[in-house]
């Protein structure tokens, strides 16, 4: 059941970053080659009879995803010109200044850098992911034109944060609540860069809700990626993900069908998985997912993300390579909330009784709302009985 309004303006918005997704994050002569690409493909266009889009008007959107973010690829957006209303004009100028001067610091650097030349007074409050949306927004987050060209089809990262992998093992099979055996699935992200887990865990299942907990937990321990290349399972392609990835200026990519391009540095992880942690013999008579968990997250902390990686000249541990190299890694705006953010989407329409259904139960809405079409905002993994927040027409 369709939403009318709003829905068709997060699916028109979700088209468009997936178009221009990839151009956020490539210097600006393969940026444009990108889009050139993009607009000789055949598409399916929501709400259009069209099969192209121009570059031109793919441009444009770029320019307003740097602008307004994901609320700017909608349809008939709002125009929010505060997005740095806190930080002053001197000090924009300050850091824009110091950046132009020196391309190959780290957001965190030129901050520093400015500071120490006074360009930025001393006591100026500066949140190093709001300098990171400035810089892009001024196009200033580019490598210099003489640094090597990236060939992102290499599927191989410099620094960390540029590109995480993610993709679901099978794993053994653990005694459930009830004693039944069933089967679990370790989800795993890897910093592609340092060789690092940025959080993994094994589930009884691999659907989106599964995955996105791995995903949100990543994120709070160690900050956005620029991409997240996936394999093209469900989970990998719910519409919830599209919508967290653009939100967060996420490049959300999919490994082509059969075509294992990319997916070696996971691949291995996992082979190191099975003959270090599944391959033990205290692990044949595991007692459930909690101590399989236990074991298998004290193992990537304490030994995987502490002990030097052949992938990484066999001289440097993941942690250490991702010190080394995480100092434009972006971290979550303080007012984004991410728990709300990761909240699944249904849409209802409201019974007589002015009651809706999600999940088996059944919800009580406010009086005067029968009829209406909702959107129910709730948390697939909360447990049985928690309210769920109610939107109609945009409001809750």
């Amino acid at each position: 059941m369709k939403d009318t309004t709003d829905d068709h303006r997060k699916e028109v918005a979700l088209f468009r970053y997936g178009l221009i997704s990839e151009a956020l994050h490539l210097p600006p002569d393969e940026a444009a080659r990108h889009l050139k690409r993009q607009s000789e493909r055949d598409l399916a266009i929501p709400g259009s009879a069209r099969r192209t889009v121009a570059v031109t008007t793919m441009q444009a959107w770029v320019r307003a995803y740097r602008k307004s973010g994901f609320d700017g690829l909608m349809p008939q957006r709002r125009k929010d010109r505060g997005s740095f209303r806190n930080m002053p004009g001197d000090v924009i100028e300050g850091l824009l200044a110091v950046r132009r001067e020196n391309m190959d610091l780290s957001v965190r650097q030129v901050v520093a850098r400015a500071r120490a030349t006074g360009a930025v007074p001393e006591d100026a409050v500066i949140a190093a992911s709001t300098v990171h949306r400035l810089f892009v927004r001024e196009g200033v987050m580019e490598r210099r034109k003489d640094a090597p060209s990236e060939d992102l089809r290499r599927f191989a990262a410099e620094a960390a944060g540029q590109l995480w992998q993610s993709d679901v093992m099978h794993g053994p099979k653990v005694p459930d609540t009830r004693g039944r055996k069933r089967k679990t699935y370790l989800i795993a992200l890897l910093d592609d860069a340092t060789r690092l887990v940025p959080y993994a865990h094994f589930a009884l299942g691999e659907t989106a809700a599964d995955y996105l907990v791995v995903l949100k937990e990543a994120i709070l321990r160690r900050g956005l990626p620029e991409r997240l290349f996936c394999d093209n399972g469900a989970s990998f392609r719910s519409r919830q993900l599209k919508m967290i990835c653009g939100r967060l200026g996420i490049s959300l990519l999919h490994a082509r069908p059969y075509h294992a391009a990319g997916k070696g540095k996971i691949e291995r992880f996992f082979r190191t998985v099975r003959s270090q942690v599944l391959a033990v013999p205290e692990m044949r008579d595991v007692d459930g997912l909690d101590a399989l968990n236990r074991h298998f997250r004290t193992w990537v902390e304490a030994e995987y993300n502490m002990r030097p990686h052949r992938g990484l000249d066999g001289q440097r541990a993941p942690l250490d390579q991702w010190a080394l190299t995480s100092g434009a890694v972006r971290r979550p705006d303080p007012g984004v909330d991410l728990d709300d953010m990761f909240l699944f989407e249904a849409v209802r329409r409201v019974s007589k009784a002015r009651t809706v259904s999600l999940g088996g139960r059944t919800y009580e809405v406010d009086a005067g709302m029968n009829g209406a079409m909702v959107t129910l905002r709730h948390d697939p993994s909360a447990p049985p009985g928690r309210p769920v927040k109610v939107v109609h027409e945009g409001r809750p």
